[in-house]
């Protein structure tokens, strides 16, 4: 399994636009719009997770694809890096 980083989507996106995207390249296992608190809209990312082979197919195709008028940045998900201060 891969985890998908889904960058600058709009923020009335949905789950199930998303999901019938990414479908197109394989089976979505799971979704997660990041949505504001108060709001209730998308912040502008999220993640899907999909099997390897399919996750790759997926980013090659949709990285940089428009959603009303926004590229999406598609990309495999990295670690969070540390903050480079010292611990004392």
């Amino acid at each position: 399994m891969k985890m998908i980083f889904v960058g600058n989507l709009p923020s009335d996106a949905t789950e199930q636009e998303i999901t019938q995207l990414f479908s197109t390249h394989g089976r979505v296992r799971s979704l997660r719009l990041v949505r504001d608190v108060f709001s209730g809209t998308c912040r502008g990312f999220g993640f899907v997770e999909m099997e390897g082979h399919e996750a790759r197919a997926a980013i090659g195709a949709l990285n940089g694809w428009e959603l009303r008028g926004q590229r999406l940045k598609v990309n495999e998900e990295r670690p969070k890096e540390r903050s480079g201060g010292r611990r004392r």
